[in-house]
């Protein structure tokens, strides 16, 4: 992927000549987001029909429709697009499955294949709420989660994303989940 000073120059020209920056700024960027979503749905529920192409496309659309985005670097940029693609997730869970849920084939596991701690099997929509409720609460935690498992990303990668220590990523996303754990225990 194109180093962070690359995309950081194109979304500070993208502020200053607009639309036309995008068709350089997105080619380099896609590759990125097209694997961050393989990433994240490679843990989705059985029968799923969203497909890491199709994330992508739909989340490289949102992004493009930002008229009043004001990224200033490349990590602000993908936090963006970790928003994009819950939001996203979310809603095509929400369309899909909304006559029948709560059914157990139906939840997904709050963990990722980088974490250590057992899974939390969480509905996509309680979590979306609970990580709203979280987001007014500790915001960090909840960026955390939203790199983590949206986006798929390592805790090297989340720590590089928010500029701060892979152990403070470790502290966060344990806590965060704990209190995610909790709070979805009371759905």
């Amino acid at each position: 992927m194109p180093g962070e000073t690359e995309i950081t120059d194109l979304i500070h020209q993208w502020r200053e000549r607009g639309q036309d920056v995008l068709a350089e700024l997105m080619p380099l960027v896609y590759p990125e987001l097209r694997r961050r979503a393989r990433i994240a749905l490679r843990r989705e529920r059985p029968g799923h029909i969203l497909q890491p192409t199709a994330l992508a496309n739909e989340l490289y659309l949102k992004l493009v429709d930002q008229t009043r985005a004001s990224w200033q670097t490349r990590n602000q940029f993908f936090a963006v697009a970790a928003r994009l693609m819950r939001y996203i997730v979310v809603d095509d869970y929400r369309s899909q499955h909304a006559d029948k849920r709560p059914h157990p084939e139906l939840r997904t596991a709050l963990n990722d294949e980088i974490a250590a701690t057992p899974g939390i099997d969480v509905d996509l929509i309680d979590l979306d709420a609970a990580l709203s409720k979280l987001e007014e609460i500790e915001l960090e935690q909840a960026q955390i989660v939203e790199l983590r498992f949206f986006m798929g990303m390592s805790v090297a990668e989340t720590a590089e994303m928010l500029h701060v220590s892979a152990s403070t990523v470790t502290r966060e996303w344990r806590l965060a989940k704990a209190w995610l754990s909790r709070e979805l225990s009371q759905r």
